[in-house]
Protein backbone atom coordinates (compact mmCIF):
# COMPACT_ATOMS: atom_id res chain seq x y z
CA UNK A 1 0.00 0.00 0.00
CA UNK A 2 0.84 3.31 -0.69
CA UNK A 3 2.13 5.94 2.22
CA UNK A 4 2.35 9.37 1.81
CA UNK A 5 3.39 12.19 3.97
CA UNK A 6 0.03 13.41 5.91
CA UNK A 7 -0.77 16.99 5.54
CA UNK A 8 -3.80 19.55 6.96
CA UNK A 9 -4.55 21.90 4.85
CA UNK A 10 -5.42 23.81 7.29
CA UNK A 11 -1.92 25.01 7.83
CA UNK A 12 -0.52 24.19 4.05
CA UNK A 13 -1.15 25.88 0.71
CA UNK A 14 -2.96 23.94 -1.85
CA UNK A 15 -0.34 23.53 -4.33
CA UNK A 16 -0.52 24.33 -7.98
CA UNK A 17 0.81 21.67 -10.63
CA UNK A 18 1.08 22.59 -14.59
CA UNK A 19 -1.24 20.46 -16.23
CA UNK A 20 -2.44 18.41 -18.93
CA UNK A 21 -3.40 20.55 -22.08
CA UNK A 22 -6.48 20.32 -23.59
CA UNK A 23 -7.72 18.97 -26.49
CA UNK A 24 -7.11 21.47 -29.48
CA UNK A 25 -9.67 23.35 -30.57
CA UNK A 26 -11.22 23.43 -26.93
CA UNK A 27 -13.16 26.88 -26.15
CA UNK A 28 -12.57 26.27 -22.28
CA UNK A 29 -9.55 25.92 -20.60
CA UNK A 30 -8.23 22.41 -19.17
CA UNK A 31 -8.82 22.47 -15.50
CA UNK A 32 -6.05 23.02 -13.47
CA UNK A 33 -5.14 19.45 -11.26
CA UNK A 34 -3.37 20.32 -7.62
CA UNK A 35 -1.87 17.04 -6.01
CA UNK A 36 -2.64 17.60 -2.20
CA UNK A 37 -1.04 13.83 -0.91
CA UNK A 38 -2.16 12.16 2.04
CA UNK A 39 -4.85 14.61 3.87
CA UNK A 40 -7.46 14.96 6.25
CA UNK A 41 -11.19 14.47 5.33
CA UNK A 42 -12.27 17.39 7.14
CA UNK A 43 -10.02 20.43 6.14
CA UNK A 44 -10.37 19.34 2.57
CA UNK A 45 -13.92 19.33 2.51
CA UNK A 46 -14.07 23.16 4.14
CA UNK A 47 -11.72 24.21 1.00
CA UNK A 48 -14.26 22.79 -1.14
CA UNK A 49 -17.09 24.48 -0.09
CA UNK A 50 -14.89 27.77 0.58
CA UNK A 51 -13.43 26.93 -3.29
CA UNK A 52 -17.29 26.90 -4.46
CA UNK A 53 -18.60 29.71 -2.37
CA UNK A 54 -16.04 32.49 -3.20
CA UNK A 55 -15.48 31.50 -7.25
CA UNK A 56 -16.28 34.00 -9.83
CA UNK A 57 -17.34 33.73 -13.07
CA UNK A 58 -13.81 33.64 -14.31
CA UNK A 59 -12.08 31.04 -11.78
CA UNK A 60 -10.65 28.73 -13.47
CA UNK A 61 -11.59 25.04 -13.14
CA UNK A 62 -9.74 22.60 -10.92
CA UNK A 63 -9.28 18.74 -9.86
CA UNK A 64 -7.96 17.90 -6.94
CA UNK A 65 -6.00 14.73 -6.50
CA UNK A 66 -5.29 13.19 -3.43
CA UNK A 67 -5.45 10.37 -0.42
CA UNK A 68 -7.61 10.12 2.73
CA UNK A 69 -7.00 9.08 6.28
CA UNK A 70 -9.49 6.37 6.99
CA UNK A 71 -12.96 8.14 7.73
CA UNK A 72 -16.43 7.48 6.10
CA UNK A 73 -18.43 9.79 4.34
CA UNK A 74 -22.17 9.47 4.69
CA UNK A 75 -24.16 11.87 1.95
CA UNK A 76 -27.18 13.21 2.33
CA UNK A 77 -29.48 10.16 1.43
CA UNK A 78 -28.06 8.26 4.05
CA UNK A 79 -30.19 5.97 6.30
CA UNK A 80 -28.82 5.04 10.05
CA UNK A 81 -29.07 1.20 9.05
CA UNK A 82 -26.36 1.63 6.57
CA UNK A 83 -23.97 3.74 9.06
CA UNK A 84 -21.04 1.58 10.56
CA UNK A 85 -21.51 -1.20 12.40
CA UNK A 86 -18.75 -0.79 15.43
CA UNK A 87 -16.25 0.58 14.02
CA UNK A 88 -13.84 3.44 15.57
CA UNK A 89 -12.90 4.92 12.01
CA UNK A 90 -14.64 8.47 12.58
CA UNK A 91 -18.06 9.59 10.63
CA UNK A 92 -18.38 12.22 8.79
CA UNK A 93 -21.42 13.86 7.52
CA UNK A 94 -21.36 15.78 4.42
CA UNK A 95 -23.39 17.33 1.61
CA UNK A 96 -23.23 15.28 -1.45
CA UNK A 97 -25.41 13.22 -2.75
CA UNK A 98 -25.54 9.34 -2.43
CA UNK A 99 -25.30 7.29 0.81
CA UNK A 100 -22.04 6.06 2.98
CA UNK A 101 -18.51 4.85 1.49
CA UNK A 102 -15.47 4.63 3.03
CA UNK A 103 -11.63 6.73 1.90
CA UNK A 104 -8.74 5.65 3.17
CA UNK A 105 -4.70 5.51 1.94
CA UNK A 106 -4.56 4.06 -1.22
CA UNK A 107 -7.58 5.03 -2.60
CA UNK A 108 -6.93 7.67 -5.17
CA UNK A 109 -10.17 10.50 -5.11
CA UNK A 110 -10.59 13.26 -7.35
CA UNK A 111 -12.75 16.43 -6.36
CA UNK A 112 -13.80 17.96 -9.38
CA UNK A 113 -14.10 21.81 -8.75
CA UNK A 114 -16.17 22.75 -12.11
CA UNK A 115 -18.20 26.12 -13.68
CA UNK A 116 -20.86 23.58 -15.17
CA UNK A 117 -22.90 26.47 -16.38
CA UNK A 118 -19.85 27.54 -18.22
CA UNK A 119 -19.20 24.63 -19.57
CA UNK A 120 -22.87 23.68 -20.04
CA UNK A 121 -22.43 20.72 -18.49
CA UNK A 122 -25.93 18.84 -16.53
CA UNK A 123 -24.85 17.03 -13.73
CA UNK A 124 -26.16 13.83 -15.01
CA UNK A 125 -23.90 14.33 -17.57
CA UNK A 126 -20.68 14.95 -15.58
CA UNK A 127 -22.01 12.06 -13.07
CA UNK A 128 -21.22 9.79 -16.89
CA UNK A 129 -17.78 11.49 -17.78
CA UNK A 130 -16.59 10.65 -14.42
CA UNK A 131 -17.81 7.08 -14.72
CA UNK A 132 -16.00 6.98 -18.49
CA UNK A 133 -12.56 8.28 -17.21
CA UNK A 134 -12.68 5.75 -14.46
CA UNK A 135 -14.13 2.80 -17.10
CA UNK A 136 -11.35 4.17 -19.90
CA UNK A 137 -8.30 4.19 -17.11
CA UNK A 138 -8.93 0.98 -15.97
CA UNK A 139 -9.10 -0.50 -19.58
CA UNK A 140 -5.12 0.85 -20.01
CA UNK A 141 -4.51 -1.84 -17.96
CA UNK A 142 -7.27 -5.10 -19.64
CA UNK A 143 -9.64 -4.33 -16.54
CA UNK A 144 -13.32 -4.18 -18.65
CA UNK A 145 -14.91 -2.16 -16.18
CA UNK A 146 -18.67 -1.02 -16.71
CA UNK A 147 -21.69 0.88 -15.62
CA UNK A 148 -24.58 -0.82 -13.53
CA UNK A 149 -27.99 0.45 -14.21
CA UNK A 150 -29.20 2.71 -11.05
CA UNK A 151 -26.20 2.77 -9.46
CA UNK A 152 -24.00 5.73 -9.74
CA UNK A 153 -20.08 4.10 -10.22
CA UNK A 154 -17.84 1.52 -11.61
CA UNK A 155 -17.87 -2.01 -11.17
CA UNK A 156 -15.84 -5.47 -12.38
CA UNK A 157 -17.65 -8.43 -12.39
CA UNK A 158 -20.26 -6.89 -9.88
CA UNK A 159 -18.04 -5.79 -7.72
CA UNK A 160 -17.64 -1.82 -7.16
CA UNK A 161 -14.46 -0.32 -7.94
CA UNK A 162 -15.25 3.47 -7.84
CA UNK A 163 -17.99 5.21 -6.02
CA UNK A 164 -18.82 8.77 -6.59
CA UNK A 165 -21.03 11.95 -5.15
CA UNK A 166 -21.40 15.54 -6.53
CA UNK A 167 -22.89 18.59 -4.97
CA UNK A 168 -23.74 21.77 -7.03
CA UNK A 169 -24.03 25.13 -5.71
CA UNK A 170 -25.03 28.10 -7.60
CA UNK A 171 -23.20 26.29 -10.91
CA UNK A 172 -20.46 25.38 -8.99
CA UNK A 173 -19.73 21.56 -8.46
CA UNK A 174 -17.40 19.72 -5.70
CA UNK A 175 -16.83 16.36 -4.26
CA UNK A 176 -16.25 13.72 -7.00
CA UNK A 177 -14.97 10.30 -7.83
CA UNK A 178 -12.85 7.85 -5.60
CA UNK A 179 -11.25 4.84 -7.47
CA UNK A 180 -9.88 1.89 -5.31
CA UNK A 181 -6.35 1.18 -6.20
CA UNK A 182 -4.46 -0.51 -3.67
CA UNK A 183 -5.94 0.15 -0.15
CA UNK A 184 -7.19 -2.08 3.36
CA UNK A 185 -10.78 -3.14 1.96
CA UNK A 186 -11.80 -4.48 5.35
CA UNK A 187 -13.73 -0.87 6.96
CA UNK A 188 -16.16 -1.49 3.59
CA UNK A 189 -17.56 -4.65 5.79
CA UNK A 190 -18.62 -2.11 8.63
CA UNK A 191 -21.12 -0.47 6.22
CA UNK A 192 -23.57 -0.99 3.40
CA UNK A 193 -21.52 0.59 0.59
CA UNK A 194 -23.22 3.53 -1.17
CA UNK A 195 -26.09 2.03 0.67
CA UNK A 196 -26.22 -1.55 -0.78
CA UNK A 197 -26.28 -4.47 1.92
CA UNK A 198 -23.54 -6.60 0.77
CA UNK A 199 -22.13 -4.84 -1.92
CA UNK A 200 -18.84 -6.48 -3.09
CA UNK A 201 -16.06 -3.86 -3.54
CA UNK A 202 -12.62 -4.55 -5.53
CA UNK A 203 -9.27 -2.96 -5.93
CA UNK A 204 -7.19 -2.19 -9.17
CA UNK A 205 -4.19 -4.43 -7.42
CA UNK A 206 -6.73 -6.93 -6.76
CA UNK A 207 -7.25 -7.29 -10.29
CA UNK A 208 -3.58 -7.20 -11.54
CA UNK A 209 -2.51 -3.42 -11.74
CA UNK A 210 1.12 -2.71 -10.19
CA UNK A 211 0.33 1.03 -10.55
CA UNK A 212 0.29 3.32 -7.24
CA UNK A 213 -2.56 5.22 -6.70
CA UNK A 214 -1.14 8.56 -7.30
CA UNK A 215 0.01 7.23 -11.03
CA UNK A 216 -3.77 6.16 -11.37
CA UNK A 217 -4.97 9.52 -10.23
CA UNK A 218 -3.08 11.42 -12.99
CA UNK A 219 -4.39 9.35 -15.23
CA UNK A 220 -7.84 9.10 -14.19
CA UNK A 221 -7.72 13.25 -14.55
CA UNK A 222 -6.19 13.23 -17.90
CA UNK A 223 -8.74 10.73 -18.65
CA UNK A 224 -11.40 12.78 -17.44
CA UNK A 225 -9.91 16.10 -18.96
CA UNK A 226 -9.88 14.54 -22.32
CA UNK A 227 -13.76 14.03 -22.33
CA UNK A 228 -14.68 16.86 -21.02
CA UNK A 229 -13.03 19.04 -24.48
CA UNK A 230 -14.49 16.03 -26.62
CA UNK A 231 -17.76 16.79 -25.52
CA UNK A 232 -17.35 20.50 -25.98
CA UNK A 233 -15.97 19.79 -29.34
CA UNK A 234 -18.84 17.54 -29.82
CA UNK A 235 -21.78 20.26 -29.16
Amino acid sequence: MQAEAHRDLASVRIPATAVIDPVPGALSAAPCVKHLGLVEFGPTYAAMRQFTTSRQADTPDELWILQHLPVYTAGLACRPEHLPRASTIPLQRIDRGGQITYHGPGQVVIYTLLDLARRKIKIRTLVSLLEQAAIDTLAKYGIAAQRCAGAPGVYVNGEKIAALGLRVRKSGCYHGIALNVDMDLAPFCAIDPCGYPGLAVTQARDLGVKAFADELGDELAAELIKLLAQRELSR
